[in-house]
């Protein structure tokens, strides 16, 4: 049997494939990229159908972050020309809220930048949840708020969280390289509290920071024995002004083949297309939607998206379907016992940066303008 057969085989029996097998995803020949996409989109479709499940970020405070990893715009010392402003009132998160719902989003992912929250911020978002949930009942709630301290895991759970998102982003090995005033295993710590609270765990990578195959395989298997329902992948947005501006090694056949590896490792769960996809899938992420079963709908935290009838239009005219509110999105062997919820114009070569493909959001929450959704 070849590779993909096997990897095929072993995902519809939700084993894991070898290490080796994981990284001869990531060195196929890209000439052979379509045959990973349809292999890997034969694990995707057994479990996820021809559905997408729709995300709206909305951020609730922007900039100004302690915390230095390497890759962000909102990171300490970042001169990136990002927004920034402090905590948004519960009303207008909510109002940010409602036009990613309106677009067709099933989740509302709540995020803030900071190392973790304080108890006060816990209850602002607390009341932020109540104010979307109290006009859009059957939307999913995530929060991202940073490493969670003793107890507020439960009270986010309390106040009706659905999830918690905290990447890993890279692996034990090298996470030292991009963040220096938190560590691996914080993250980790994070996500268990998460789900020891009942809330299901969200966790993922972002490719495209000049990690090695082995990196990202090692970061993927974590991710898989970490056991979260959904994980994110992003790739790297080199904002001028962070100390990985000048990282434009991803290609879009580069980045199927990723999300080919993620969804083979981790054939069951909630594979998203995240930040990045508009400049480096580019005109491939149509294919990309043959891996990925969820996506994030308009803008970033603090880069725009594609326009969200873009995104609409794409998933269409793919063959797959938007994801509707009270279909559960996990196969039911994940979802038992969870709790319920209350390419371009002249191809340029890898590593030539594509600084017009970057777009500081301007527009949405934190603004007087229209949100992207």
């Amino acid at each position: 049997m070849d590779l993909l057969s096997t990897l095929v085989d072993k995902g519809l029996r939700r084993e894991a494939p070898t290490r080796a097998e994981a990284l001869a995803v990531l060195r196929t020949p890209d000439e052979d990229v379509l045959d990973v996409v349809a292999a890997a989109g034969k694990v995707r479709r057994a479990f996820f159908g021809r559905r997408v499940k729709l995300n709206y970020l909305v951020n609730l405070k922007s900039g100004l972050c302690p915390e230095d990893c390497s890759y962000c715009s909102q990171r300490l010392g970042s001169e990136a020309g990002i927004l920034k402003y402090t905590w948004l009132k519960a009303g207008e998160a909510a109002e940010a809220a409602a036009a990613g719902v309106a677009g067709g989003a099933k989740r509302v992912c709540l995020v803030a930048s900071g190392r973790g929250p304080t108890d006060r911020d816990v209850d602002r978002v607390s009341e932020t949840i109540a104010a979307i949930k109290d006009k859009h009942g059957d939307v999913e709630v995530c929060a991202c708020l940073g490493l969670l301290s003793d107890g507020q895991a439960e009270r986010l759970r309390s106040a009706g969280a659905d999830a918690y998102n905290h990447n890993l982003n890279t692996s034990e090995a090298t996470y030292a390289d991009i963040c220096s005033t938190h560590g691996y295993e914080d993250r980790v710590d994070t996500v268990r509290q998460a789900q020891a609270a009942g809330m299901s765990a969200c966790s993922g990578l972002i490719a495209g920071m000049g990690e090695s195959d082995e990196d990202l395989v090692d970061v993927v298997f974590a991710l898989r024995a970490l056991d979260p329902d959904s994980v994110p992948v992003n790739f790297l947005i080199p904002f001028e002004g962070t100390p990985l501006a000048g990282e434009w090694d991803l290609t879009p056949r580069r980045c199927l083949k990723i999300l080919a590896m993620v969804r083979f490792v981790c054939p069951d769960v909630e594979v998203r297309l995240a930040a990045g996809r508009e400049i480096h899938l580019r005109t491939l992420q149509p294919l990309a939607l043959h891996l990925a079963n969820s996506v994030f709908l308009g803008d970033y935290l603090t880069s725009e998206g594609q326009a969200g009838k873009a995104d609409l239009e794409m998933i269409a005219d793919a063959g797959f379907e938007v994801e509707e509110a009270g279909t559960t999105t996990l196969p039911p062997h994940r979802a038992e016992g969870r709790p319920a919820p209350d390419d371009p114009p002249a191809a340029e070569p890898a590593g030539a940066a594509r600084t017009d493909l970057v777009a500081v959001r301007r527009r949405g929450a934190g603004t007087e303008l229209p949100p992207n959704a």
